[in-house]
């Protein structure tokens, strides 16, 4: 039969031992498609060289263990000399595993090809970062069949290849409740990809920042941030809160 459908029963799925799924940040970033956004200027670029960074070098970010590898960063909007201004502010010691481009091709249009193509010259890659998604869609508009079609071919690509992608993203001028309402596009974006995080601050000058995260197998999260030396670190804001307000019920 032309196109029959492929199935597999309770029995065999409960019975099969699948590898289970690596994570190259802990509790963050896995295998799959994952989308970072944030506002202009709000620290995202130094957010993600950190991660590839750390990665790179096995070295724990945002207080959580990485698994080391070869990590990409695709920086589009960015010159190698920003690039490396940037990386002396975080650190002395240069990574081999750390790689860089400021020229990609788009989705469709040859990027899985050259990203094919360095994993087939890096077999450890864990990570490919892209910043922004804007300079790798072939649609320049964001419509919901677009967005769900380009991304899903990066999916695809990550489950292929067993490697993380994370994209760089922008959110809406307009503040939301829910802080994942606030990734600019449609919801395209956010039903395709594994995984959402958003990075946001209360003001624009403000050097803390919260950090939410959520996915298919990430638990729901939500981090308090504080950039120092342009390197954002855990804070202990959250905890500090629940002892304030404990010492008050206490205290009534």
């Amino acid at each position: 039969m032309k196109n029959e459908l492929k199935t597999k029963s309770c029995e065999e799925i409960m019975t099969t031992v699948y590898k289970p799924l690596e994570f190259v940040v802990d509790g963050l970033l896995a295998q799959g498609l994952y989308i970072l956004a944030g506002a202009p200027k709000v620290g995202k670029s130094w957010l993600v060289l950190d991660m590839c960074l750390s990665i790179a070098k096995g070295e724990s970010v945002l207080g959580r263990g990485t698994s080391q590898g070869s990590a990409l960063y695709l920086c589009l909007e960015d010159s190698y000399s920003r690039i490396q201004n940037r990386l002396y502010e975080l650190t002395d010691e240069p990574s081999e595993s750390l790689y860089f481009s400021v020229l990609a091709e788009s989705i469709g249009n040859g990027l899985e090809e050259q990203i094919e193509q360095f994993k087939l010259q890096h077999s450890d890659l864990k990570i490919v970062a892209i910043d922004t998604l804007q300079k790798i869609k072939t649609d320049e508009e964001y419509r919901y069949g677009s967005d769900y079609a380009e991304l899903t071919v990066l999916k695809r690509l990550a489950e292929e290849l067993n490697i993380c992608i994370l994209l760089v993203h922008h959110t809406r001028k307009n503040r939301d409740s829910d802080p994942f309402n606030m990734i600019s596009g449609t919801t395209g974006i956010s039903g395709c990809v594994d995984g959402s995080m958003v990075l946001m601050k209360q003001k624009r000058t403000s050097s803390t920042a919260k950090l939410f995260a959520t996915g298919r197998d990430i638990r729901e999260c939500e981090i308090h941030l504080e950039i120092k030396n342009c390197k954002w670190i855990v804070t202990d804001e959250q905890q500090q809160k629940k002892m304030r307000f404990s010492l008050l019920q206490f205290m009534i």
